[in-house]
């Protein structure tokens, strides 16, 4: 037996929307990745972008749970001496709500090639409108 490998032409991609509303930031982003990596298929393999688009909306009104909003921080350097900048949790949510589900998601990609297609594939909105409306998406049902 010789194991199957997707060609180009076979990979049906589709367009998901996905809530955010009232969804736990990591849960919601460990379902994402899954979607966009093309595990919920059966044809996923692990060295191909197999996965699917993903739209999300009402970033802003994502669920943290304990102290994250006040306690947990995002670190970038700007590769200068002293230049490691700080954010808390919840001014990124009120300012760039987007950006915290976009982080949470790409962290829980591969850190390559790969990883950068699949991350391409996901756009995400503060609030309930986005412009994919052409693209038809299938909601996602909402999970607990």
């Amino acid at each position: 037996m010789k194991t199957y490998q997707p060609k180009a032409g076979e990979i049906n991609r589709r367009w998901v929307l996905v809530d955010a509303q009232g969804q736990t930031l990591g849960r919601l982003a460990s379902r994402v990745a899954v979607i966009l990596r093309g595990k919920d298929k059966p044809v996923f393999a692990p060295h191909l972008d197999v996965g699917d688009f993903v739209v999300i909306i009402n970033a802003e009104k994502v669920a943290v749970t304990g102290r994250k909003l006040h306690q947990k921080e995002y670190h970038h350097h700007s590769q200068h001496p002293g230049g490691l900048k700080t954010i808390r949790l919840g001014k990124l949510l009120r300012e760039k709500p987007e950006r915290v589900l976009e982080k949470a998601v790409r962290g829980m990609l591969p850190k390559n090639k790969l990883g950068d297609a699949l991350f391409g594939k996901l756009k995400v909105y503060a609030g309930p409108t986005h412009p994919h409306v052409a693209q038809r998406p299938t909601p996602l049902p909402a999970s607990n």
